[in-house]
């Protein structure tokens, strides 16, 4: 009886899928891009050379693949909680991934800037983390005449300078794309790219769980911001997250939910890199926050959802179907002198 039952209930499942519309969950075929920087080859590449480029930093050691790494899901090679930049400094965060961030709407764990330009061009000055101001930068990269080559073909007449640099790595970036998944096989009408496991777990995610309810479509995000109560009692500095940006009641403490793409490659997890497994994470979110009481501002939709150990584990088995190849990327070894 008991077999039949999880027969008809598998069935159900397969049923409920079947004619669902899938489309939400696949990324779109093209990729956003402002019109002052659309994509070109030339700009592609160059961001490449830039990305990867240590002498961008004061200490000639650290690169923006430093902390966003193509063979670590585009986070720190080594799995540290938080970013260590110029001369050991330790970071307020946990590097996130920049996969996909052309989709997003905001950027950084606060949100402080909007656009891919804005974002690119912050590590490079803050002080923990490249320590180069562009004052210095430009006239340094300038003194490269390889670079004042390549930026005359990617921009031409623009020069180089703090915008064309910033719309240079932009442009690199908007090319970290996630690949095809098990997941987006199963989207796409492959019933047996997941397993039955997975394809049950997908069905608590967005059922009991409520996890679409902040990690929903294509990239798993909702593009806004929540406080899931890693932390109780009073916030100070970075921890008050998209507070420090505006100081409004409902920002207090809250941070970007982040995409599930690649998830199994960017561990650890949350913004205070506090978490290693899936599992644990898991068990955070839909027990309710690691504290349940003295939290100020924790979201509604942090809530104890009643599921059991094996209900958890199965999300997580989804949330593995959700990790694709890695990007095929030829790493940069020569720069330009």
């Amino acid at each position: 009886m008991i077999a039949k039952l999880a027969l008809i209930s598998l069935l159900l499942t397969t049923l409920l899928s079947s004619s669902e519309d899938m489309s939400k969950w696949l990324r779109p075929s093209e990729v956003p891009q402002p019109s002052d920087n659309k994509l070109t080859p030339e700009r592609i590449e160059l961001g490449k050379l830039l990305y990867f480029d240590v002498r961008l930093s004061a200490s000639d050691k650290i690169s923006c693949a430093t902390c966003h790494h193509p063979k670590r899901g585009w986070t720190d090679l080594l799995p540290e909680a938080k970013a260590v930049g110029y001369d050991g400094r330790v970071g307020p965060r946990n590097s996130p991934t920049i996969l996909n961030a052309a989709y997003q709407k905001h950027q950084f764990w606060d949100g402080r800037v909007r656009t891919l330009e804005q974002q690119a061009v912050g590590p490079m000055e803050a002080d923990v983390e490249m320590n180069m101001p562009l004052e210095v930068l430009v006239p340094k990269l300038n003194a490269i005449k390889g670079y004042v080559k390549l930026f005359e073909k990617a921009y031409p007449g623009e020069g180089l300078t703090k915008e064309t640099l910033a719309k240079a790595v932009a442009s690199f970036e908007r090319t970290i794309v996630s690949t095809e998944s098990p997941f987006d096989r199963y989207a796409k009408g492959d019933k047996k790219a997941m397993t039955k496991v997975q394809i049950e777990g997908f069905e608590l995610f967005k059922g009991q769980a409520k996890c679409a309810q902040c990690h929903d479509g294509f990239n798993f995000t909702d593009g806004s911001f929540h406080n899931i109560g890693l932390k109780a009692g009073e916030l100070k500095g970075k921890e008050l997250g998209r507070y420090n940006v505006r100081n409004r009641a409902a920002w207090y403490g809250v941070m970007k939910t982040p995409t599930l793409r690649d998830i199994t490659k960017s561990y650890p997890y949350f913004h205070d890199g506090s978490v290693e497994t899936l599992e644990e994470a898991t068990r955070i979110c839909s027990e309710g926050g690691r504290y349940k009481e003295g939290v100020k501002n924790k979201s509604d939709q942090i809530k104890d959802r009643g599921l059991s150990k094996a209900q958890m584990q199965k999300i997580v088995e989804f949330m593995k179907a959700l990790s694709g190849p890695d990007i095929k990327i030829d790493i940069p070894t020569k720069f330009p002198q």
